[in-house]
């Protein structure tokens, strides 16, 4: 119980009383319960869009919810993108763009793909039946954890000297990878039916191809590249569901 505290304490803004989840250790095996956390979160907005698309026009509704999505985790996850973006695109070498996506400072590519990144949320839910957005935005969220919890099992961590997310290495496995894997296909089925299932397929590959990317391109994962998996693959089963109601 500690360690999904933990992972709820990390992964959200939501208030949690207490001590519990605050020591080292219980974050350190908090990582099993990233994909439960983005259950409750993709509840929670699932809620949020169910009352917002009955009340308001779809677009101002869409965004509501997107920021609804970026407020829950205090924008941790843009700024992982934002950071990863001003390293990945900077066109230096690979301890050059370490430092880069360390700064604090925010530059173009990192503004550039924070807004990419939102406007395709609002455009592709936009694409989706009124009836179907709630499901859709339940599955962004659970999507985005497990793609955390899949990247952490598979790469390495890029700095030798450490970071904020070593502490999720101390345990990680291949265990976590399957169990990522199967909660994401599960949660698509049950949610959305065939489509779902598809959109968390697409998920799990683009997870696959990002982490290949960021291998490439630094040798391993660091906090901000978390982030930034985590905000790509929560807009797949957006644009995923928006695809297939545009061409069924």
């Amino acid at each position: 119980m500690k360690a999904f505290v933990a992972a709820l304490r990390f992964l959200t803004v939501l208030p949690v009383p207490g001590e519990w989840g605050t020591a080292e250790e219980d974050l350190g095996r908090s990582v099993a319960f990233f994909p439960v956390v983005g259950i409750l979160v993709g509840g929670v907005a699932a809620a949020l869009a169910f009352g917002l698309v009955t009340v308001l026009p779809q677009l101002p509704a869409n965004v509501l919810i997107v920021i609804g999505l970026v407020s829950v985790s205090g924008g941790l996850h843009l700024d992982g993108l934002s950071d990863t973006a001003d390293g990945f695109f900077s066109s230096r070498p690979r301890e050059r763009a370490l430092e880069i996506m360390r700064d604090s400072r925010v530059g173009a590519m990192g503004v550039i793909a924070i807004v990419c990144v939102i406007l395709l949320k609002v455009t592709a839910l936009g694409s989706v039946p009124v009836e179907r957005v709630w499901r859709t935005v339940l599955l962004m969220p659970i999507a985005g954890r497990c793609a955390l919890v899949i990247t952490i099992g598979l790469l390495p961590y890029a700095r030798p000297e450490g970071g904020l997310a070593t502490i999720f290495y101390k345990r990680r496995s291949v265990l976590s990878i399957a169990w990522a894997v199967v909660v994401l296909l599960v949660a698509g089925g049950v949610i959305a039916g065939i489509e779902g299932l598809v959109a968390a397929a697409a998920c799990v590959l683009v997870t696959l191809v990002f982490a290949a990317y960021t291998h490439g391109k630094i040798g391993g994962a660091t906090g901000d590249t978390l982030g930034a998996a985590c905000e790509i693959v929560e807009v797949v089963p957006a644009l995923v569901m928006s695809g297939w109601y545009y061409w069924s």
